[in-house]
């Protein structure tokens, strides 16, 4: 069905976006707070059904993962935690960066995501991921165990950021990093609907309230902030 798509150059991906934004919206629990510091909307968590487009072939050109995986400089032997993880998208990636001596714990809330994840590295044997099924405030990582976090356009969806960043500062070993790869809200150009964006002032106010500190701000990417924080 996908190769019978036809338009304008663009329309497939504004219609593969559209389809996205209208499963989260069917099949996503109701998240209608707001942050009490940023006031910000939480979004709605995308669900199984729209997994496709986690993996979707243009990917790689909107979003250069690679690049942001690069930026990161994730040595060998690493512990990492892709929090999000979905398909696994990004989670094989990473396991290939910390190499056979690290570690990847891939973590997400829907056990339909888990399914695909490891169906998704037995087929590729892969053997150095963990996959954890977690709540929207704890994503169940082992205390002090973590070099770097990830959330990969994850964070804006989170009903409870407040906890879950608390545990996860938990979880990261003294001098930790948690990076966020987000939508630039100040872009009125990337085509992705404001409640899926964020400015880089909305995360810093959030994330540097719950003991971490904005390190570093990357805008190599296309489309994406990524926003690099230490604990504190």
């Amino acid at each position: 069905m996908r190769d019978k798509v036809t338009g304008p150059p663009g329309f497939r991906r504004i219609l593969l976006t559209t389809v996205m934004l209208a499963i989260a919206a069917g099949v996503a629990a109701q998240q209608t707070g707001t942050h009490p510091l940023s006031g910000r909307r939480y979004a709605l968590t995308m669900g199984v059904e729209g997994a496709d487009w986690l993996d979707r072939a243009e990917r790689d050109n909107e979003e250069e993962p690679d690049h942001a995986i690069d930026v990161l400089k994730i040595a060998k032997g690493s512990t990492v935690a892709d929090i999000g993880a979905g398909s696994g998208y990004m989670t094989i990636k990473l396991s290939r960066k910390v190499g056979a001596e690290g570690k990847v714990f891939a973590n997400d809330i829907q056990q339909g995501m888990i399914d695909l994840l490891n169906r998704r590295l037995a087929k590729s044997k892969i053997t150095n991921v963990s996959t954890i099924l977690g709540t929207q405030d704890d994503p169940r990582l082992p205390v002090e165990a973590v070099d770097l976090v990830l959330m990969v356009d994850v964070y804006h969806e989170l009903s409870q950021p407040q906890l879950m960043l608390r545990h996860i500062k938990a979880s990261l070993k003294p001098g930790g990093r948690l990076v966020l790869l987000e939508y630039r809200k100040e872009d009125p150009n990337v085509p992705i609907r404001p409640e899926h964006k964020m400015s880089v002032a909305e995360a810093k106010l959030e994330v540097e309230a719950e003991g971490f500190k904005l390190t570093k701000t990357n805008e190599d990417l296309p489309r994406q902030h990524i926003l690099i924080f230490t604990k504190q």
